[in-house]
């Protein structure tokens, strides 16, 4: 057994978070947490990446601590795109993962490879905007000069990693979500790299580590800008949605729902996914095996900003609704309608706005409770007995529980402890030490347990309600009727 502290990162959409944890005991020691500043403007989604390498000096210097920890790991957002010089310095702004001006390139990655069906058997995903191979095609139709300079290719947890230890190397759970490197295959996808319209070279991207290799050691330039230890290891790190299983020690057939920003849907599996219709991506888990993902654009922050619209707080929504919300602020991932926005059907002159906000809310979980069930076709099951695990920003809101359970008719597990993410990445950083598997570390510090809400009866009405505006509404979201996302860089 390990003794001493460790240090566990999430550099999400909004903020980098750390947890330093006693790695005997499994208590949380100390905390930090600095805010990013995101460009959003139409279709674009960008941050400096410099400003993840200040943010995570600066939630370290919040804890008090940064002398004293033994080992660390960095988890990050998925999907983004970071363009390094050959000095590996940011040539731009990283392409974050709700980046929708990629749609166009999408559909040109589909139709060159091949059909859905070629897509499925090499990569098991099939590209769509915001996937880090869409993104890179975008970039390098939108700025080739930009492209022209690229000399590696990283993701936010590999650029982060890289800072700290002067080593490119990302992991399977992260490079699963690119659409160049495959789970099914274990290695990168060469056909794909030489695709005309990506062209990436093999020595542009990160070397691929296994579940519990060392990214490597603190440099001492590392050293100087956290205030970590030279020489201390730093762990492979991975994807945020695979940290945060990691932290909850699931079992392959339990499914996750994460309410943050975005809204996922995963299911730890013994088999890698391969899903023609594109619904489903076939990511690799940060244990060894595979983690199938749906993921849909607009969550929180979606029925956040329709209640701002609105006037209302986010707990002030109405006991029942008639009211049917598409809401599709961002566009979607899940289902593919990356040119849509909300839209709202079933108001009258006796609408309320508290109505309105409930159809949002259930519209949100209308998408995530059916996605399990497409989970348990493109993986090794969904064990009926087993709860959902309501984890991410809104897990703890009793609205959000209260709609999950009756849509979804299913027994819901909210874990008590917060920042999954980075307690996962912290289990990885105890594994470097004491030889466990993350996986044991976690579930020796019982991260997942919470409280239980008991299952209840499906709402019929609302689901049906829900599901038949969704098919009329279909033609209205594949189409450009609403917007077409510009080539423009966000300003």
């Amino acid at each position: 057994m390990g003794k001493g502290l460790v240090a566990g990162f999430d550099c999400s959409t909004q903020a980098t978070k750390v947890v330093v944890v006693d790695i005997d005991s499994g208590n949380l020691v100390a905390d930090g947490r600095v805010a990013h500043e995101v460009h959003r403007k139409g279709a674009a989604s960008e941050t400096d990446p410099e400003i993840w390498w200040k943010a995570l000096a600066g939630a370290l210097a919040q804890t008090g601590c940064p002398g004293e920890i033994a080992a660390a790991s960095v988890a990050a957002q998925q999907l983004g795109v970071v363009p390094l010089d050959a000095d590996h310095r940011p040539l731009r702004r990283a392409i974050l993962w709700d980046d929708t001006r990629s749609a166009q390139a999408a559909n040109d990655l589909r139709r060159i490879l091949g059909d859905a069906e070629v897509w499925a058997e090499a990569v098991g995903t099939l590209p769509i905007a915001g996937l880090s191979v869409a993104s890179w095609a975008w970039l390098r139709s939108a700025e080739p000069a930009i492209a022209e300079q690229t000399a590696f290719i990283r993701l936010p947890h590999d650029f982060l990693t890289e800072r700290l230890t002067g080593n490119g190397v990302t992991d399977r759970g992260d490079a699963s979500g690119t659409g160049w490197w495959s789970g099914r295959r274990e290695s990168y996808v060469q056909e794909v790299l030489d695709l005309p319209i990506v062209q990436i070279e093999p020595s542009m991207l990160p070397k691929v580590l296994g579940p519990e290799e060392s990214a490597g050691e603190v440099t001492r330039g590392a050293a100087d800008h956290t205030g970590l230890s030279a020489g201390i290891p730093v762990a492979c790190g991975t994807g945020d949605n695979m940290s945060a299983a990691l932290a909850l020690a699931i079992t392959p057939g339990t499914p996750v729902i994460s309410l943050g920003t975005s809204g996922t849907a995963y299911v730890r599996s013994k088999r890698a996914a391969a899903d023609p219709t594109g619904t489903v991506l076939a990511q690799a888990s940060a244990s060894g095996d595979h983690l199938p993902l749906t993921c849909t654009l607009n969550a929180t922050l979606a029925v956040d900003n329709l209640a701002r619209m609105l006037g209302l707080k986010r707990e002030d929504v109405a006991e029942r609704t008639g009211v049917v919300v598409m809401p599709y602020l961002s566009g979607e991932r899940l289902p593919d309608y990356p040119c849509s926005r909300g839209t709202i059907t079933g108001i009258d002159h006796t609408t309320t706005a508290e109505e309105i906000l409930l159809g949002a809310v259930e519209g949100v979980v209308y998408s995530l409770a059916r996605s399990v069930e497409t989970l348990g076709m493109h993986s090794s099951g969904i064990d009926p007995a087993a709860p959902i695990i309501l984890v991410g920003g809104g897990a703890k809101g009793k609205i959000w529980q209260r709609v999950i359970g009756r849509i979804s008719g299913r027994e819901l597990l909210i874990p008590r402890t917060e920042e999954l993410v980075a307690w996962g990445a912290a289990a990885q950083a105890a594994a470097i030490l004491t030889g466990e598997s993350p996986v044991d570390v976690a579930r020796r510090w019982k991260v997942s347990d919470g409280i239980r809400i008991p299952a209840c009866a499906p709402d019929q009405e609302a689901i049906s309600r829900i599901e038949k505006v969704r098919e009329a509404t279909h033609e209205l979201n594949v189409s450009d009727v609403f917007t077409e996302p510009g080539s423009a860089p966000a300003s």
